[in-house]
């Protein structure tokens, strides 16, 4: 435990703090003393308990209201926290969604693919088929123009 002087309302009190909080205990007793001060100049004399009473009642008031602020930012983040979940959670089902989508236009063009392969063969083979009986029918037209 550390020992540190400190001073109030003009005077001098020691007061001990775990080893380290020497400097902010002296913070935050110089920090009641101005508003201690503060209020006495506001005042004037009405005597120093209750002038500690109002000091006291001061610092708490401050205390709670830091404390409903802290509580409704602790809420608002909550809340954010959850929409950004939501959020969150959109955006993961679009992608899938997205990704699902492509996989499905991916086979389809595959199916296209090999559909416009099978037709390209199928005309080929007709293409032949055709170039065969042409040529057939211009020889056979030509066997029977040099039998007359």
């Amino acid at each position: 435990m550390a020992n540190v002087n400190v001073k109030f309302n003009g005077k001098e009190f020691l007061l001990s703090c775990e080893d380290g909080q020497e400097e902010h205990l002296q913070e935050l007793t110089a920090n009641l003393n101005e508003k201690f001060n503060n209020l006495k100049l506001n005042l004037g004399t009405i005597g120093e308990n209750k002038l500690l009473l109002i000091t006291s009642i001061t610092v708490m008031d401050e205390y709670y209201e830091t404390k409903k602020k802290i509580e409704k930012n602790k809420n608002e983040l909550l809340k954010l926290t959850e929409k950004f979940k939501e959020l969150k959670s959109l955006i993961y089902d679009y992608k899938d969604n997205k990704e699902n989508e492509i996989m499905s236009l991916n086979d389809q063009l595959n199916n296209l693919k090999d559909e416009i392969e099978k037709n390209n063969h199928n005309y080929e083979n007709i293409i032949d088929k055709a170039t065969d009986q042409i040529e057939n029918f211009i020889k056979k037209t030509d066997s029977e123009n040099n039998i007359q």
